[in-house]
C-alpha cells in the first residue's frame, strides 16, 4: 500500500483547503490554500497551492535550491522577478521560474489577486508553508531567513517593492 490517502481523485472545492485547514495565512498576511498535498497526494512529487483575495506584496526574493516553482495568475497583476528579467502578470498569464534560480513576485493589483503556485519536487516545501501558517505575524528577518534555510531555501533579498 501506498503512503498516499488515496490512489483515488482529489476533489477540492472552490475557497477550501485539501487538508481542511481554511483560511491559513503565511505569517498572518498570504492567505492559502493547498489544492494537491505533496504528502498526501503525490509522495512528495508535487505541491500546489492557491492564494486567494491576496493583498498587495509578497515573499522575499529567494533561492530554491531543489525546486522547480510555476505561477498562474487567476485574477489581479503581480510583478515578477526571476534571475535578472522582470516580469508584469496579468489574468491567464504564467510563469516558470527554475531551481536555483532567485525569483520574488508580489501581488500589486489594486484589488484582491489569485495566484496558483506549483512546487515541484516538493521536498519539504509543505512542511515550510505548514510553519509559517502557524505564525500570526511576520517574524524577523533573521527568522524568515532561518524558515527558508530549514527547508532547502535561501532568502537573497527583501520583498518586491510594492508602491
Amino acid at each position: 500500500m501506498s503512503v498516499l490517502d488515496s490512489v483515488r481523485a482529489v476533489f477540492v472545492p472552490r475557497g477550501k483547503d485539501r487538508s481542511e485547514q481554511n483560511g491559513r495565512l503565511i505569517w498572518g498576511r498570504i492567505p492559502l490554500c493547498t489544492k494537491v498535498s505533496a504528502s498526501r497526494d503525490t509522495g512528495g512529487g508535487l505541491h500546489i497551492f492557491e492564494h486567494t483575495d491576496m493583498p498587495k506584496g509578497g515573499p522575499p526574493r529567494h533561492v530554491h535550491h531543489e525546486q522547480d516553482e510555476w505561477f498562474y495568475v487567476v485574477k489581479g497583476d503581480y510583478v515578477m522577478e526571476v534571475g535578472d528579467e522582470r516580469f508584469e502578470l496579468k489574468a491567464g498569464d504564467s510563469l516558470f521560474a527554475p531551481r536555483g534560480v532567485p525569483h520574488a513576485w508580489a501581488h500589486v493589483g489594486n484589488t484582491p489577486g489569485t495566484l496558483i503556485t506549483l512546487i515541484h519536487p516538493a521536498g519539504t516545501f509543505e512542511s515550510f508553508i505548514d510553519q509559517t501558517a502557524q505564525e500570526q505575524t511576520l517574524p524577523s528577518p533573521e527568522a524568515i531567513a532561518a524558515h527558508f534555510a530549514a527547508h532547502g531555501m535561501t532568502v537573497v533579498g527583501p520583498p518586491l517593492r510594492v508602491d
